[in-house]
């Protein structure tokens, strides 16, 4: 008997610690789900407070998943208190994609109050795409108002030069709406800027005289406004307004004397040329005519020896070279008095 009760003792020795250790282990899980419960327990109060349709499960799961618990249970209560119905999971899928969830969210809010088209398909492509959908929705709502040119890249205006030559300086202010149809893929404000100009460069070039486009400034608008620049753009055109029109210089005039300067200085480099040209040929000339006195030179240098020959050959008396002596003489004497008599500011056409 005393072996029995020996071993009914050690057996229930036995479960009471195990017993104890279940019952800690119980009591660290409490612990445990209470400071989890604790954890999530304002949100969830309010996701239930609100009929959000967010389980405490779905908080934990969130925590795991590494999505804001706070930001989730915030937007579907916001959309559930507008009147959309979105679901969790959709929520938690643009947060892990990188999206803004609360502006997604107070988009379709805005959209839905103005009677915009808008799903949460559209909207979270539009904030995936780098674009501020909400600012889109409103700019819907509130047209927005564009200065051309850009007075943030330092132009003050869009100048022009009409057909008579005459610089005109135009300013306008263009009236978009946002096209949620086309804000994903569609250009920016700088190609409507860019377009606008080119119109308004061009309505201005095609004009006659500048006073028309002083008397009749609407016609820039119109004429910019029919060619239908807000295509491919994110923007819808509302209207162009042309601010202000002031006149430039006188570009034509300024380009006249710019090729009447040109033209002179062709002239003047081609009369140049011909200059060099004569004075290059009045130096060929003096060098022949060196040439041409020195043959003669040579020429005069033959008279005495030819004269020996006639002498020795009795072609010659002294009496002709006599007489051919006084020639040389009165000649050379003749020289000389037309040498003295000659006026000073005459030159010798052999110098």
């Amino acid at each position: 008997m005393s072996m029995l009760g020996q071993l009914f003792t050690d057996l229930i020795l036995a479960q009471s610690d195990v017993l104890i250790y279940v019952l800690v282990g119980l009591g660290i899980v409490v612990l445990i789900a209470l400071i989890v419960f604790l954890s999530f327990f304002r949100l969830w109060l309010q996701a239930w407070m609100s009929r959000a349709g967010v389980s405490m499960f779905d908080l934990i799961g969130q925590r795991l998943r590494k999505v804001s618990p706070a930001v989730i249970v915030r937007a579907k209560i916001m959309a559930v208190q507008a009147g959309l119905s979105l679901k969790t999971k959709d929520l938690e899928a643009h947060y892990l994609a990188g999206g803004n969830v609360p502006k997604v969210v107070r988009a379709l809010i805005a959209a839905d109050r103005a009677d915009i088209e808008l799903d949460y398909r559209t909207a979270t492509g539009i904030d995936l795409a780098g674009r501020d959908v909400l600012d889109a929705v409103q700019t819907s709502v509130n047209p927005r108002v564009i200065d051309c040119p850009d007075p943030r890249k330092g132009k003050e205006s869009v100048d022009a030069v009409a057909k008579d030559g005459i610089q005109v300086k135009a300013k306008a202010r263009v009236t978009v709406r946002a096209n949620i149809e086309r804000l994903v893929g569609g250009a920016t404000e700088e190609t409507i800027i860019a377009r606008v100009g080119e119109g308004i460069v061009t309505t201005i070039g095609s004009s006659d005289t500048y006073k028309k486009v002083l008397e009749n400034p609407d016609q820039i608008s119109n004429s910019v406004l029919s060619k239908g620049l807000d295509a491919g753009t994110a923007f819808e055109i509302l209207s162009i307004d042309i601010a202000d029109v002031d006149i430039g210089v006188n570009i034509g005039a300024r380009l006249q004397a710019d090729q009447a300067e040109a033209d002179k200085r062709v002239a003047q480099a081609k009369a140049e040329e011909r200059r060099a040209m004569a004075v290059a040929q009045e130096q060929e000339m003096k060098a022949l005519t060196q040439e041409n006195r020195a043959k003669v030179v040579l020429a005069e240098a033959e008279v005495p020896r030819a004269m020996a020959e006639a002498f020795r050959a009795g072609h010659m008396g002294i009496m002709d070279y006599y007489r051919m002596k006084n020639v040389v003489a009165d000649t050379s004497m003749r020289d000389s008095i037309a040498e003295r008599t000659k006026p000073k500011d005459r030159k010798d056409p052999q110098q």
